[in-house]
């Protein structure tokens, strides 16, 4: 904790004398790491690196701001990437507010046994309720509600809390874990004490629409549509119409959704649209779909994660053909690669059965020198194995590691287990061994577990099955799927 919590606070001007000069310059860097770097799967940090070897100027607003700006589009790798280098580097002051946003970078990236870790290295006179904050926020992104509950009762008596920020944090956490006693109870304490806003009535309108309790929803959404302190915005009606789509009442939510869109103004347009189309998707309405998407097309800030939204409403729509055209599009268009979208139309081809569309697109992708994720080729070796071409599934499983590589990756359990027995079946035990070398040193089997197979494949376990030894590696395949899923939600 030496370097982070370092006493010294500089810029490094590297020849640079006047702020105009600092400004122009960073808005040059601003662009290569915010606007031509969506990919999260590619880091930022050698970005910033380069940028200072080569006598860029670094300030800590700019870092701060970099930070914030990546964490709004919740490019949370991106961002804790930066927040880790500016407090591993020793040369600026780090401020609590600074510290209490690398602590939630840190429990979003990697977990919260890293971030108690992180947290035991503050000195006690920086924990302030900032930090405090950060901690429950922390502990209720996890639903850890044992801790959340202690840390807010610290806050209340340590930082007498006047906002209703962290009563916000614990109604969330009380309606995703369906404690709604306990939400109507900490509800009715903020009431008393006057802190209820906008975000408050939010969260209690998610929690009806969580409950199917669309009578409670529908009685606070006229509350909340003559209650100077609630916000009704275009999210307050999506929220709306995705509670009328689970009891079936597609009436109501389609009414809700052309409130929303009549609410969608300024910058919120572009999510508000994207959650539209994906609501009109989920309905089943086509032409909705495409009016909408024809809307979207019409912003200035049209990127990638708006063509992956719409390419995954065509998919549910069983639209592959207008997929398909959108694909084009975005291929004749985008500024940065994306291989999140040719993963999503390949594992759409793969799912469909349409195994030579697949293969077309991967030879067209890598012809151009484009790198595929590992995940594209996981799912295709596992329709390999679906079709029992394992020769072309093995190969596939070998190209993983020449692919895009992401910490939260982890390698279908089902399909290592299916090639390495058809390998030792083979006798070509030299491939198989090379595959479980790749996978061990990678960090997707435990040492005890290359062991086992390693002695599996040379017959020392006759009675075994490569499945039955990788059953750890499967635990943590699906533990990590769930994690997934959580961070969705975040």
């Amino acid at each position: 904790m030496r370097m982070l919590f370092g006493s010294s606070c500089k810029v490094l001007n590297c020849g640079y004398s006047t702020e105009a000069v600092l400004s122009s310059c960073f808005s040059e860097l601003q662009h290569q790491i915010i606007e031509s770097n969506g990919d999260p799967t590619v880091p930022v940090t050698p970005i910033l690196k380069h940028w200072v070897q080569n006598g860029g100027a670094l300030a800590h607003n700019h870092l701060q701001h970099l930070i914030a700006r990546l964490s709004q589009s919740r490019r949370y790798s991106h961002a804790f990437q930066l927040s880790e280098w500016m407090s591993e580097s020793g040369k600026y002051n780090l401020t609590p507010g600074d510290i209490a946003k690398h602590l939630n970078l840190i429990s979003k990236v990697r977990g919260l046994e890293q971030t108690e870790s992180f947290l035991r290295g503050i000195p006690a006179e920086l924990i302030g309720f900032k930090i405090n904050a950060a901690l429950l926020k922390c502990y209720t992104e996890h639903k850890s509600l044992e801790k959340a509950e202690a840390i807010m009762k610290k806050i209340k008596e340590i930082h007498p809390v006047g906002s209703p920020v962290c009563y916000n944090m614990m109604l969330k956490l009380y309606a995703q874990l369906g404690k709604y006693d306990k939400l109507d109870s900490l509800m009715r304490e903020m009431m008393e004490k006057d802190i209820c806003n906008s975000a408050t009535y939010t969260i209690r309108l998610n929690a009806y629409v969580a409950a199917t309790d669309i009578e409670g929803m529908e009685k606070l959404l006229m509350k909340m549509e003559i209650d100077p302190l609630a916000t009704v915005d275009w999210y307050t009606y999506t929220t709306a119409a995705n509670g009328y789509m689970k009891v079936g009442k597609v009436e109501k939510a389609l009414s809700a959704l052309k409130k929303s869109e009549r609410l969608a103004v300024g910058r919120a347009k572009k999510l508000a649209y994207e959650s539209i189309l994906t609501i009109y998707a989920s309905i089943g309405n086509k032409d909705e779909v495409y009016r909408i998407w024809n809307k979207c097309k019409t912003l200035n800030t049209f990127h990638n994660k708006s063509y992956l939204c719409m390419l995954n409403s065509l998919v549910k729509l069983d639209d592959i053909v207008g997929a398909e055209k959108i694909l084009e599009e975005w291929e004749s268009n985008y500024e940065v690669f994306d291989s999140r979208i040719p993963h999503l139309m390949i594992r759409t081809y793969c799912k469909l059965g349409m195994l030579d569309k697949a293969e077309a697109y991967i030879k067209r992708l890598l012809d151009s020198e484009k790198q595929l994720h590992a995940s594209t080729w996981d799912n295709l070796a596992d329709h390999y194995c679906v079709e029992n071409d394992m020769e072309k599934a093995v190969q596939a499983m070998k190209n993983v590691f020449s692919a895009k590589l992401s910490t939260s990756w982890r390698p279908k359990p089902s399909v290592l287990a299916a090639s390495v027995e058809y390998l030792k079946e083979k006798g070509d035990l030299e491939s198989v061994l090379q595959i479980l070398k790749l996978y061990s040193e990678g960090g997707y089997l435990s040492v005890a577990t290359y062991d086992k197979l390693v002695s599996y494949v040379h017959g020392e376990i006759p009675d075994a099955k490569a499945i039955d030894l990788i059953r750890v590696e499967n635990q943590l395949h699906e533990d990590t799927e769930l994690l997934d899923e959580d961070a969705k939600d975040v």
